[in-house]
C-alpha cells in the first residue's frame, strides 16, 4: 500500500449507489482508501478527515451550488469532485465557478476514476474530457430489473414526489427527456401510473436511505 493513499468520502443520497462505488474502487485501496460513505447530501456532514469527496449527483440536483459549496468550506475536507453522467456545459461551468476541483463522468472505467482523484490530489483541475458512450459504471437501484441510470434516477425522483417539471429542472432534463425515460422505465417495471410507480418504487429501494456510514461500521471498511 502507498505510505499515503487518498482518503475518499463519497456523497449521494442512495446506500445501492455509495456501495457500488466502493466495490468498484476495491481493488485500488492501496491508491485510494474510502473512509466515509455518506447518504444524507441534504445535510452533508463529513466527519473523517478527508483528502477528497466524491460527490455522485444521482438522485440529486445536478449543479447544486448550495450543497457543493458547502462541502467546500468544510474545515475537514479537501477537494470535493463531481461524479456524474450530466455534462451540460451550464452545469460543468457553475460547478467549477462553485469551487470543485473535478468534474467526472460516470463512463469512466475504475482505473481512470482513480487516476483522475489523484490528479485533483495533486493540485490539478480535471474535467472529463468526453463523457463517452460505454457503461455507466457502478449501481443504482433498479438495475437489475433493467433500468438504465437514467430511468432509474427519474423514477426515484417520482418516488420522492416530484412532478415532471421539478425533475426537468433538477436533473437539467428537457420536459421530453423526462417524459420519455418515464415511459420506457414504467415499461420495463411493469406499471402504468405514477401511483403505481411510487408504490413500486418504495418497495424496490426507491426511497433515498438518509443515513450515514462511518468507515469501519460496515462490511470491514
Amino acid at each position: 500500500m502507498n505510505a499515503n493513499p487518498i482518503r475518499l468520502a463519497v456523497v449521494d443520497d442512495y446506500e445501492v449507489v455509495v456501495n457500488g462505488l466502493v466495490k468498484m474502487l476495491e481493488r485500488y485501496k492501496d491508491r485510494v482508501v474510502v473512509v466515509e460513505l455518506d447518504t444524507t447530501p441534504q445535510e452533508p456532514e463529513v466527519a473523517e478527515q478527508c483528502d477528497i469527496v466524491l460527490y455522485d449527483t444521482f438522485g440529486q440536483a445536478h449543479g447544486d451550488e448550495v450543497t457543493l459549496s458547502h462541502l467546500i468550506g468544510a474545515p475537514n475536507v479537501g477537494d470535493v469532485v463531481v461524479y456524474t453522467w450530466n455534462f451540460q456545459p451550464d452545469l460543468v461551468s457553475r460547478s467549477l465557478e462553485a469551487g470543485v476541483k473535478g468534474y467526472l463522468s460516470k463512463t469512466l472505467p475504475a482505473s481512470e476514476l482513480v487516476a483522475a482523484l489523484e490528479r485533483v490530489h495533486a493540485g490539478e483541475t480535471i474535467v472529463s474530457a468526453e463523457v463517452g458512450t460505454g457503461p455507466i459504471a457502478g449501481e443504482w437501484p433498479g438495475r437489475e430489473e433493467g433500468l438504465t441510470p437514467r430511468e432509474a434516477e427519474v423514477l426515484a425522483l417520482i418516488t420522492q414526489g416530484l412532478s415532471n417539471n421539478e425533475i426537468a429542472a433538477q436533473t437539467h432534463l428537457s420536459i421530453n427527456s423526462v417524459k420519455s425515460y418515464i415511459r420506457t422505465g414504467y415499461r420495463k417495471i411493469g406499471v402504468t401510473s405514477r401511483s403505481q410507480a411510487v408504490l413500486w418504487g418504495v418497495r424496490h429501494g426507491f426511497e433515498p436511505d438518509h443515513r450515514r456510514i462511518v468507515a469501519g461500521s460496515q462490511n470491514g471498511l
